[in-house]
């Protein structure tokens, strides 16, 4: 198989993280076709003993693509760092009774924290992922002449040249959410190669490049562990202890094994003894951990705890809060929720148009601002983890 020829030359430096899939494979050689000087790497993360170990497959997956590019290929282990900054903190926040995201911090603080220091650190001058994410730049020249103009955009940046994070341009890969931590420090030495295509047309690619991965199926899960059960991940370092689950009226209406195993919404993994008279699925829409109580129901709708104001924590935003209306996430490829954002007593809260379901202290809380024209995804403005 002949290896991709540089078709334009680059004298800069970009490390690939190179994860085996077909989206770093195809991000390593779109900017090998860039003329980019490329070095694919390969992250080694820790692997909780008795699941399968699939670190030694996905390296090897990795290493051919390094071959049929003709790049270098590193191996960089960060498994203490993985364990420590987010298994570990994983299972501090469940312990407590919140709900939060590793994926978010597995960016912040493996993919672009260490890995991109480590980088720096050798000459690169970028890291790049396969993220179904875009970045763009905002120059000074265009802030300034934006000051007097109506637009949904950028006006309220600072006045300087700046990196915004942008949606991908497929809806059903779109992976903003999970890069809100991403600052101007990290955002300006990163690269999103596939951001702008859709996961068709990044397969398409992979077979014109000649790279096995083009029919490897997609990992699930977790950041790095694959796909985990929860629960039974959580119960090895945190005790069962079973517990009640109530109906509305506070009646007992089966048991559960630990309220802390639980997120509100959920809908699996405690069992009832008195069913619905429909057969109907009922949702965790409260949960009380020092009475080691959920609270279900038929219908996931609003209860007395719903809120419609949040406080947030670990703030990251792109400039300085608009004073507009905006739209924010508090999970996955969840729709859009209209709502606003406000700085009271040195704190930052956002209130949401109307009360919502699903919200817990712990998830991640991500804002984004509407699109100024047409074909252009909405900027992620970054977010906080609700208190």
């Amino acid at each position: 198989m002949k290896n991709i020829k540089n078709k334009k030359t680059n004298s800069q430096k970009v490390f690939v993280g190179l994860s085996g899939g077909v989206d770093s494979a195809v991000s390593a050689a779109l900017l090998q076709k860039e003329g980019f000087e490329v070095t694919g790497v390969f992250i080694k993360a820790w692997t909780p003993e008795g699941y399968p170990c699939t670190w030694k497959e996905d390296r090897r997956s990795a290493m051919r693509v390094a071959a049929i590019l003709d790049i270098p290929f590193i191996t960089l282990d960060l498994e203490k760092e993985y364990k420590k900054e987010v298994v570990d903190y994983m299972i501090a926040e469940y312990k407590i009774g919140r709900t939060p995201n590793p994926d978010v911090m597995c960016n912040k603080e493996i993919k672009f924290g260490h890995f991109l220091k480590f980088a720096l650190k050798n000459g690169a001058d970028f890291v790049a992922t396969g993220h179904y994410a875009c970045k763009k730049v905002v120059s000074s020249k265009h802030l300034a002449s934006s000051k007097n103009k109506k637009t949904n955009l950028e006006p309220w940046l600072l006045a300087t040249n700046y990196w915004l994070l942008k949606e991908g341009a497929d809806p059903n890969k779109d992976q903003s959410y999970f890069l809100w931590t991403l600052n101007q420090d990290q955002l300006k030495h990163v690269l999103f190669p596939i951001g702008h295509l859709q996961k068709s047309e990044v397969r398409k690619l992979a077979g014109k490049f000649g790279l096995p991965q083009e029919t490897r199926k997609d990992s699930q899960g977790l950041c790095f562990l694959g796909k985990v059960d929860m629960k039974e991940f959580l119960s090895r370092y945190m005790p069962q202890k079973e517990g009640k689950v109530l109906n509305e009226k506070g009646e007992i209406i089966g048991f559960h094994n630990g309220a802390l195993f639980f997120t509100i919404g959920e809908r699996h993994g405690f069992t009832i003894l008195q069913k619905t008279a429909q057969g109907s699925p009922v949702y965790v829409i409260a949960k009380d951990i020092k009475k080691n109580t959920i609270t279900v129901a038929e219908k996931f709708r609003s209860t007395s705890d719903t809120p419609q104001k949040v406080i947030l924590t670990d703030v990251n935003l792109s400039g300085e809060i608009p004073n507009k209306k905006i739209q924010c996430r508090v999970r996955y490829r969840q729709e859009k929720i209209a709502c606003r954002i406000s700085k009271e007593n040195n704190q930052i809260s956002v209130t949401f148009d109307k009360p919502q379901n699903g919200v817990a202290p712990g998830q991640s809380l991500v804002l984004y601002l509407p699109a100024g024209k047409a074909g252009d995804g909405e900027t992620c403005l970054g977010g906080g983890i609700i208190k």
